[in-house]
């Protein structure tokens, strides 16, 4: 039985979508938690329900299949958002343990990864084993991030803009190593993963706090409608893309 690739590659249009799902996970996460009200603790509860059953769906898939995957990518950026800040405010450690906590976690993904497949290629992906590799690294990934992001904006008090220009130099960074020398692409890809969740956690606060915090004052149900609906067409785009390549592969 022939095995099919079951993960996005890593495009323009992969990061364009993983800034918008990053942007998604941090307001819809504090959709349900302050929003709602539930709290860090219910609201974890609540997302993680909702990220088993897409990673589950997502693990099952014999392919890759676009809006799976990008609904389980927005899976972990929501549950990643509560993470955070149920280590952060709720068990009291604040964002900078919770940083080293998240940061150590996912080093330790990694490096049982590459232990075991003596790679951390991300793309393509035919193994369920790797694949939930990837998976908990994501996880931690994106947990780290609303983390870090947090610890930009408010304990070294950078404000949200001025915290969503520091991680976005850093990805431009990142991106002109890409292009423009010889380093490593797995360290690079990894290290723009990290950092587009803060980019997304710190401009997902610019929209949804108050103007007196630094913020649009948008709210967080009008910002995670707009970043859905963003998300919900380059999810278009991305499988009539896959049909196009599909397509000439016949």
């Amino acid at each position: 039985m022939k095995a099919f690739n079951k993960v996005a590659q890593v495009t323009i249009l992969f990061w364009l979508m993983k800034i918008v799902a990053t942007t998604l996970g941090e307001t819809l996460g504090d959709f349900v938690a302050i929003t709602l009200n539930l709290g860090y603790t219910i609201g974890m509860v609540v997302t993680l329900l909702f990220f088993i059953v897409v990673i589950l769906i997502q693990l099952k898939a014999e392919k890759y299949i676009p809006v799976i995957y990008w609904l389980a990518i927005a899976g972990t950026t929501t549950l990643g958002t509560e993470i955070s800040d149920f280590i952060d405010r709720t068990l009291n450690t604040g964002y900078f343990f919770g940083s080293l906590l998240l940061i150590s976690g996912l080093l330790l993904t990694l490096f049982l990864w590459y232990r075991k497949y003596d790679t951390l290629e991300v793309y393509p992906i035919f193994e369920r084993k790797k694949e939930t590799y990837y998976w908990v690294a994501i996880l931690f990934s994106n947990s780290l991030g609303t983390a870090f992001g947090d610890l930009l904006s408010d304990n070294l008090g950078l404000g949200y803009l001025t915290g969503a220009i520091i991680t976005g130099a850093i990805i431009l960074i990142v991106v002109l190593l890409h292009y423009f020398t010889k380093s490593n692409h797995v360290l690079l890809f990894w290290i723009a993963f990290v950092f587009t969740r803060p980019f997304g956690a710190t401009f997902g606060d610019l929209l949804t706090k108050s103007v007196a915090k630094g913020g649009l004052n948008l709210g967080t149900l009008n910002a995670s409608l707009v970043s859905l609906a963003l998300l919900f067409l380059m999810i278009v785009l991305s499988h009539k893309k896959q049909s196009r390549e599909l397509g000439f592969q016949k």
